[in-house]
């Protein structure tokens, strides 16, 4: 690695912003207008497309592909053979045949809140947003909203259940309220997912 963080065989385009700390690995490939956090760590052959933005300490696992116009919060982990899609409707060529260019898309952006994780080999639809500190397992498509805290799985994905911040799942103690066993946090269901508990549950 070099002294900045960037292997040699990585591929910056001009333009494109890399914070503080990160680390870029080998044939990644970061497009002009990206924006890249501090203390990130980019794996092999990662796609980073124009106009995609991590926020810190974001951590994208080898051969992931992040299109346009992804945002993705501090905290998120991205595993290997991850993809963000951005096309509803994808076609090769317009209607009259000739090869569709980049103003031909309406790009249409994943977001991904802080915290949350996306486990290899998942594609996420154009559209969708993962809540803070949601688990998206291994191989699922998503196809709709992931609520905060929430675990999904399958194609299309479902709720499984919920998940804490360290990434155990939460004990159900029964009237929407979940712990989680690893840190002794405390949370509340509501339309949008977890949050914490204003109170603890007492004995």
């Amino acid at each position: 690695m070099t002294a900045a963080g960037i292997h040699p065989t990585a591929e910056i385009e001009t333009g494109a912003r890399v914070g503080a700390g990160t680390v870029v690995w080998q044939y990644a490939h970061i497009r002009h207008s990206a924006v890249l956090g501090a203390e990130c760590t980019i794996g092999r052959g990662v796609f980073v497309d124009e106009d995609v933005v991590l926020g810190d300490r974001v951590k994208v696992q080898n051969h992931a592909l992040l299109y346009r116009p992804a945002r993705i919060g501090s905290g998120v982990f991205v595993g290997p053979a991850v993809v963000l899609t951005n096309d509803p409707y994808p076609r090769a060529v317009t209607v009259d045949g000739a090869r569709k260019d980049v103003g031909d898309w309406d790009a249409v952006g994943i977001t991904l809140e802080d915290g949350c994780s996306i486990g290899a080999r998942a594609v996420l639809l154009p559209g969708v947003t993962v809540g803070r500190w949601a688990l998206v397992a291994a191989g699922s498509v998503v196809t709709r909203d992931v609520p905060a805290h929430a675990v999904v799985a399958g194609s299309p994905a479902r709720a499984r259940g919920w998940v804490g911040r360290a990434g155990t799942p939460l004990e159900d103690l029964g009237g929407g309220r979940h712990r989680c066993p690893a840190t002794g946090e405390e949370y509340l269901e509501g339309p949008e997912g977890l949050r914490p508990a204003a109170l603890p549950v007492t004995a």
